[in-house]
């Protein structure tokens, strides 16, 4: 018994080492999607980078004229629905939540490779630090984004990071209060698009359809046996993927918040931790919980002490009404809920792209 106990663990102990070899150090985030009965759908989602990323929450309206400077042939248009969304360095949308309960989340993705743009072409360009911005201005559901976007009517361009000499590769993860998910990478400067409401984690790298094939294998040893555990991407998948399936599932708003974030922090790359040559593969800088039923955004950062929340349903959305922030990227201390403590402020500019 004994013996075979011992080869069993010898054989998953090799196996992961071959994995850990074979898959390429790649940048941190996690992002996942807790199904509870009576129509309970949280998306959570870890931020992880070296440096630290200022963000602030803002409310936008409907109404709202959106641009992005790519040159003369710039994507234009007219936001449909008001959003609840997380700035990175003032310049662009890397999380929100719309008043239809539409969640979109940006995530690294080394492998992002974007189709070229010719600014004199027919189809428009998007600077990627619009491209959240647009889907949730634009769509109410996970399927109404998929039939449009597949359409391929713009191209994204992306540029570097503020402060880097990295550019921005990011894949896209949608959700709704459907329980749908779909994911949009580039690959080889192709839109490649995984819809499916059973899509309930995504890291980064590899892409998708690989880290899909990782995990059937990882299926076929017991999580309560052996789970790997190192901050890398295919390892978080694996863990994310495992305790979202096991965590209790109630339409107890409470419970299920407190699941969720459990489940992120468990993900979580712990603060100052850093992997030479590998800067991006590091500390948890903050994580959101978006309620889609009840239209609640958990945000806490790595070093605050408080997790506070918005109600969505307390905000005006209608066109006649203001662009607020609540401003997180100083060291504010908030705690409960905070919408009330949003200011109005003209909105941020997406950080454009010359041509």
């Amino acid at each position: 018994m004994k013996i075979i106990a011992f080869k069993w663990i010898a054989k998953i102990c090799i196996t992961a080492l071959i994995l850990q070899i074979a898959s390429p150090l790649a940048d941190a985030c996690t992002r996942i999607i807790y199904k509870g009965p009576n129509d309970t759908f949280l998306t959570g989602r870890n931020m992880d980078f070296s440096l630290p990323i200022p963000a602030s929450l803002w409310v936008f309206p409907r109404g709202m004229e959106r641009s992005t400077a790519v040159g003369a042939n710039s994507l234009t248009w007219t936001s449909k629905y008001g959003s609840l969304a997380v700035s990175s360095f003032d310049i662009s949308t890397t999380d929100g939540m719309n008043e239809a309960g539409l969640v979109a989340n940006l995530l690294w993705l080394v492998e992002s490779e974007y189709p070229d743009f010719d600014h004199e072409e027919e189809r428009p360009g998007i600077a990627i630090s619009a491209w959240a911005q647009y889907v949730l201005d634009n769509f109410a559901t996970v399927a109404e984004a998929v039939e449009e976007l597949q359409k391929e009517e713009f191209v994204v361009i992306t540029d570097f990071i503020p402060g880097t000499d990295k550019f921005t590769t990011v894949h896209l993860s949608l959700s709704d209060a459907t329980g749908d998910s779909a994911i949009f990478e580039y690959i080889e400067g192709k839109l490649v698009i995984h819809h499916d409401p059973s899509y309930i984690v995504m890291t980064n790298d590899p892409p998708y359809n690989e880290q899909l094939s990782l995990l059937k294998y990882w299926q076929s040893i017991p999580g309560n046996v052996f789970l790997p555990g190192t901050v890398k991407s295919t390892d978080r998948f694996v863990r994310a993927h495992y305790y979202i399936n096991h965590v209790p599932l109630t339409d107890d708003p409470q419970l299920s918040v407190a699941s969720t974030f459990s489940v992120l922090r468990n993900t979580s790359v712990p603060y100052g931790y850093e992997i030479e040559g590998y800067p991006n593969l590091s500390t948890t800088q903050w994580r959101v919980v978006a309620d889609h039923k009840n239209m609640r955004y958990f945000f806490e950062t790595a070093v605050t002490p408080n997790t506070f929340w918005v109600d969505l349903n307390k905000f005006d959305f209608s066109e006649t009404s203001s662009v607020k922030v609540l401003r997180t990227d100083g060291g504010e201390l908030y705690s409960g809920e905070t919408s009330a403590q949003f200011v109005e402020t003209e909105p941020f500019i997406f950080q454009g792209i010359e041509i």
